[in-house]
This record gives structure tokens, sequence and C-alpha cells, in this order.
């Protein structure tokens, strides 16, 4: 066991994570040549095209040092915020992290709110200066940077380069000497952790786990603590580049389990793994519930694939654990899904992986979160949906969610990101130099306000060079009024959202200015309105589409294509009276471009 090593990769969006663990299978000869690409362990399309981490991948590597040989387990971990998730799942089953900092972009947000994650846990931390071949680099001050950050010797910085290997041979020896070998007892009953899992079409649910003491044998008879279900360990290995079958994992090693399992509700990440004949005394505590920050309405475009959508959810729920959903209906759309998410980016790779791993096209509503609502009969509503708020005449008040924001940027961009965030209802708490260029403010905000666009305004405002992290604080009583849209007299829910009553008539005027660009013209007049309650406080009209009624008047009295067009008024009377109009999916995600 002293020669096993489990640790993860931790860094900002961008700063070269899983091309230096690319380098690492190279090196450790883990990847043959033939196999090498680029980013070898993002393995899904979106992650490719989009040249971000999605999800976490776990690989074993053999690696020998002065005549003794090791086993490593490597996570690599996404950067982004909307995937913190994964993040702390995956710290929970290492004992280091290689923290990687990028030598041109220094020290950004993310770096920091991983690094405390991976702190609260106890992980040793390594710190790497990547990038260290690029012109703009800045060694120097970025390694005064991690000084301040981790209170570490400069000598203990690793300057390194994904891509051409320098340092790569350090990082591989700096793992053996710092990481500490795993703790466990190798006799005790079967303890694992775990910490993801994945769907096969053919095998069932993968689970992948890290044991923490005891081993685990293929036929064995398993159970899962929390759950109470049992199983046969039909397969049990090693997670190389492809999984490895072996008869026995030990303590200390990641592995993972097929048992057959078809249900996605039946294995939850951070579950305990023991043995029907020796079981635990209890589960592995320390693993929090996934917080989702926003919520949306997914709608199948046909209301016959409802079932379809269900069944594609499930699958989509096992391999990312942090999405939540729940059945809903609304009268515009039928029925669909509640669903809870991380994130806008996370919301948009749902919706993309829908499409292209189910086939299913989907309407998204417009994204909001939870609020809490007091009546005046003191009941506790939590509200997910704007349609959920009780009504005005016994309503109390309304409370939202508010989080701590932290952004790093240079300071030359200091006063646009303030009056940005000032117009986002957000406070200022604190702002202090971490260099002289170099900025860290903090700010209170409504979680509300930062859900539409706030993280592409603040990239545009600053030239990319701002980053964001986000904490949730707490609720706070706020004056929120429910703004409805009404198309043809007729009530829209799924495009209701709660605002803030001073922002009201701004946003309605801009959502009805954007529908009127978006909703196709019809035989008859569509009046598009933004009420609170009874109150109307913006309208757009789509004007008609007229047909020559009178074409085939040539000639002859006035009062004969009077005739006709009194007879055509009347008709579009009618028509605007039983016509439908029917919103296409782009009105719904206009919302959140409002700004554009």
């Amino acid at each position: 066991m002293e020669n096993i090593r489990n640790f993860c990769i931790i860094a900002h969006i961008d700063h070269g994570k899983s091309t230096l663990a690319d380098r690492l299978l190279e090196y450790t000869n883990t990847v043959s040549k033939r196999d090498m690409q680029a980013q070898v362990l993002d393995d899904m399309d979106l992650e490719k095209e989009r040249g971000i981490t999605i999800k976490s991948h776990a690989i074993q590597m053999d690696y020998e040092l002065n005549g003794k040989k090791y086993v490593f387990n490597l996570i690599d971990t996404p950067g982004h915020v909307d995937f913190s998730y994964e993040v702390s799942r995956s710290i929970a089953a290492c004992e280091g992290a290689l923290l990687i900092v990028d030598a041109a972009q220094g020290i950004q947000a993310q770096t920091i709110s991983n690094l405390y994650l991976a702190l609260e846990n106890d992980l040793e931390i390594i710190p790497i200066l990547n990038k260290i071949d690029l012109p703009s680099a800045e060694p120097e001050v970025v390694k005064d940077q991690i000084v301040d950050l981790l209170g570490c010797k400069r000598e203990e910085i690793i300057p390194a380069s994904g891509k051409t290997g320098m340092g790569v041979h350090d990082i591989l020896a700096a793992i053996v000497d710092r990481v500490p070998a795993p703790k466990g007892e190798t006799n005790a009953p079967l303890q694992a952790l775990i910490f993801d899992s994945v769907y096969n079409s053919f095998r069932g649910i993968i689970a992948y786990y890290k044991i923490v003491s005891g081993s685990i044998k293929k036929g064995d008879k398993v159970k899962f603590v929390n759950t109470g279900a049992e199983y046969n360990a039909d397969e049990i290995g090693v997670l190389r580049l492809k999984q490895e079958p072996r008869t026995e994992v030990k303590t200390g090693d990641v592995g993972y389990i097929i048992s057959g399992i078809k249900d996605a509700r039946e294995v939850k990440v951070g579950d305990t793994i023991t043995t029907v004949a020796n079981p635990c005394e209890g589960g592995i505590q320390g693993f929090e519930d996934v917080k989702p920050m926003v919520f949306a309405g997914i709608y199948p475009v046909d209301t016959e694939d409802f079932e379809e959508l269900r069944f594609s959810m499930e699958k989509l729920q096992l391999n990312d654990a942090s999405l939540t959903w729940e059945p809903e209906s609304s009268v515009a759309l039928g029925f669909g899904f509640r669903c809870g998410f991380l994130g806008m980016l996370h919301m948009e790779i749902i919706q993309e992986r829908l499409e292209r791993e189910f086939g299913m096209t989907v309407i998204t509503t417009v994204p909001n979160v939870s609020y809490n609502a007091f009546t005046t009969r003191g009941e506790h509503v939590i509200v997910n949906n704007p349609s959920d708020l009780p009504e005005p005449s016994i309503l109390d008040y309304v409370e939202e969610p508010f989080i701590k924001a932290q952004i790093i940027t240079k300071s030359e961009f200091v006063g646009a990101i303030m009056s940005l965030c000032i117009g986002k209802r957000g406070i200022i708490v604190n702002q202090n130099y971490l260099t002289t260029d170099r900025v860290e403010l903090i700010f209170e905000m409504p979680l509300g306000e930062i859900v539409f666009d706030f993280y592409d305004r603040l990239k545009t405002i600053s030239k990319g060079y701002a980053s964001f992290d986000y904490s949730p604080l707490d609720y706070r009583q706020s004056d929120l009024v429910k703004m409805d849209i009404l198309l043809n007299a007729e009530q829209v829910d799924a495009l209701s959202s709660l605002i803030h009553r001073t922002n009201a008539h701004n946003f309605g005027k801009k959502m009805c200015e954007k529908l009127k660009e978006l909703i196709p013209r019809q035989q008859f007049e569509i009046p598009i309105q933004a009420a609170i309650g009874a109150k109307i406080i913006a309208r757009e009209t789509i004007r008609a589409l007229r047909k020559d009624v009178t074409a085939k008047c040539y000639g002859g009295d006035i009062s004969r294509k009077r005739k006709l067009l009194e007879k055509q008024k009347e008709g579009k009377k009618r028509m605007r009276s039983v016509g439908s109009v029917e919103i296409p999916q782009s009105a719904f995600m206009a919302v959140l471009k409002l700004n554009d």
C-alpha cells in the first residue's frame, strides 16, 4: 500500500490541466505513442469541441523511481465554476493535489476556490507553474503570488510545460516524495467510497470507487450502505485507458464494479460499498448533496416524447450527478421537467447532451433561482417556479438567495466591473490588490441577477481578463414581483419571471420588444404585454398580415370595396379570438440575451 499514490489535478479553467495529464500518461508509458492524442482523457465530443473538461476522468499509471515500482491513480478535474461539484467528488478520493497555475495568467478565482476545497480535505498540495515556455509568461511574478497564497517555499514550486514536457519528471518524483500513501486497514471489513458512475448500454451501471479499508474480490456479494441494496460483483478491476478486470482490488486503490444494475436511482454518488458477509459498521461521512443554483423547465417539443425524455434524463443523471429534476406541467408547453443546474454553462451542456446523445430536441424555459415566500397566514413556500408564488392578496414577503462573488481582474477594469455589479444590485464588501495590477473584488449579490448574462458581460467588459467564482451566502428579504407575459391576452407561464420591482419596467419593455422581433406575423393582430398582477407595464403589437381582398374589385362603386373590407375585419376579429400563437424556441432562449 505504501507504493500507491492517489492525486487529482486542480486549476482554473484553461490553465492546462488536461495537457499536463497527457504528458504524465506519456512519460509513464500508460498510453502508447500510437494511441496518444491531445486531451486523451476528454472522451466526450463536446469536451473536445469546446476545449473544456466537463467530467472528471480517473486513470491508473505505473511509475518506477530508484528501482521501486509505484502505482499512481490520477483524476483530471474540470476547471469551470459550474462543475465544481465534480471537483469536490474527485478530491474526496485523493490524498494529494497538483495545483496548476498558468505562468502567463497568474492566480485566478477558481484556482483559489479549488485550493480551499483541497485544503478542507487535508490534501497535500504540490504547486506547479505551467506554460513556462510562453513568451508572455511571468514566472517570478506568479511565483510570488503562489508563495503568498500557499505559504510554501519558492523552491517547492515546480516550473513545467504541458506542451514541451519540461518538468514532468520532477512532478512525478514530487508525487512520490510529497503525496502520502493511503491509510487504511487491509484486514478490516470492506469500505469503499463511490465517487462517480457511468452508464453502459450493454453492461448497465458502472460505479467508480476508492477503497478506504478492506478489499473486494470478484464474485463477492456486496451491499450499498445508504440504499441497502445487495448485488454480486460480476466484474471488478482498475481504470487504465480501458477498464482492466482484476480478481481482487485492495485498500487504497481506485477501481470499478459492474454488477448488472439497471436503475439509475440505485447508485448514489457518495454511498459506501461493503460486503454482505463481513459488513462495515457505518458509511463514509463527509459527502454533501449537490445544491442546484439555477432552475429551468425542460419540455419535449412533442408531448408524446415525455416518457422518452424521462428515460434520457435518468441516463444523463448517472453520468452527471449534479443534475437534479422533478416532473412538472405547464399550460403552454404540456408535461416536462423542472431541472436544477449548477450554472448557465451546465444548463447549456445538458441541453446539448440531450440532443446529441439521446436525439431529444427540447424547449428550455427562462432560468430562475429558488426563493422563499412567506404568506400572511404564516406559511412558508419554496418557490422554484414563478407560477408557485402565492397570490398577492395573501403574500407577506419574499426572500431571495444571496451569494458572495469573488472577481479577480486587472486594475484597469475595476471601474467598469463595479458599475456592472452595482447595476445588478451588488454590494461591495472588499477590494484588495494582490499585486500592483491585479485586484480581488468581493461582492454580495442576489443570485437571480447573475443567472442570465452576468458572466458573459463580465468577460466582455474585462476583455476576458476577469475570473469569477461564487459561493452561497443566505436568504434576504427583497421587493420582488412576478412579471407575466401575455400573448393575445393569454398568459404564457413559461415566460413568467420573478424580478425586483425597480427592474421590472425596463425588463418588461425589453422582453416585449424582443418577442415582437421573434414571433412570426399572423393573419390577425397580436398584442404582447408585460404585466404585474392586473397592471400592464409594457406593450408591443405585432401587425397583422394584410391580404388584399379588394384586388378583384376594379371599377364600380366604393361601397363594394368597403363591404369587402368590413367582412375581412369581422373575420380577423373572429380569428383573433380563436387563433393560437406559436412561440418559437428562440423566443424562450432570447430572454437570456436581452442586453445583446
